[in-house]
């Protein structure tokens, strides 16, 4: 298995949403490893409320780690309907708003914190039927953006992570992977010819979070071997 320590995070204290889905695992391994105290609080963020509640409970927050993913839909834009809709933007964009707002204080206070969202690369490239998923990342990404450079002067850094085609369980399980229609996109769509590593992934995660990042403002990262068209 890859070494994923090469940070020091030691007395930091990183809240990571979902962390048993997406990416969680791999970023809780790797920040853990890294010497942060990693507060993985797994209440469902879909009622209002809940977000500001996790980070009360968690206190002292240095990162945040936004992880607000759900099973894509797949449903044709003529088809889709209001709940479906209202369901996308429950789940990712309305807690990301919520979990910011909450955590954002007392890192102005402190003149120190980091925000980084794991977005979608969906928000950057057409795709058919993903109205719905992508529109919810498309806000997401643009969240982060004004944010950005509004916490800038207060050495708070928010930024996003944008990615597509990483081997994670929740979007691309073993299963999918496969599969030979998979193996045929994977060779059509990406130039890098095989899907990021979760470990290449949350390695570079961890760069965004950590001081030698502070000087991004407001950026969104693709990750996605040359998926998103350069």
């Amino acid at each position: 298995m890859t070494t994923m320590t090469r940070f020091d995070f030691s007395g930091k204290r990183v809240v990571i949403t979902q962390p048993d889905d997406f990416m969680g695992p791999t970023l809780s391994r790797l920040f853990a490893d890294s010497g942060a105290t990693v507060i993985a609080d797994r209440r469902s963020l879909r009622e209002r409320g809940q977000g500001a509640a996790l980070i009360e409970a968690a206190g002292h927050v240095d990162i945040l780690i936004a992880q607000l993913g759900i099973p894509a839909p797949s449903t044709p834009a003529i088809d889709v309907g209001d709940d479906e809709w209202r369901e996308a933007f429950a789940t990712m964009v309305d807690p990301l708003q919520e979990l910011t707002r909450a955590v954002l204080p007392q890192m102005i206070a402190r003149k120190a914190g980091k925000i980084l969202l794991m977005g979608s690369a969906s928000a950057l490239r057409g795709m058919k039927r993903a109205s719905t998923y992508s529109a919810a990342r498309g806000a997401q990404l643009a969240y982060i953006q004004a944010v950005g450079v509004e916490m800038a002067p207060h050495r708070v850094q928010v930024n996003a992570i944008a990615q597509n085609l990483v081997d994670n369980p929740m979007y691309f399980p073993p299963e999918v992977q496969a599969m030979p229609a998979f193996q045929e996109r994977i060779r059509r769509e990406m130039p890098l010819g095989r899907l990021v590593s979760a470990e290449e992934d949350a390695r570079f995660a961890a760069y965004l979070c950590s001081d030698a990042a502070d000087c991004f403002v407001g950026q969104i990262f693709p990750v996605c071997g040359g998926w998103v068209p350069r």
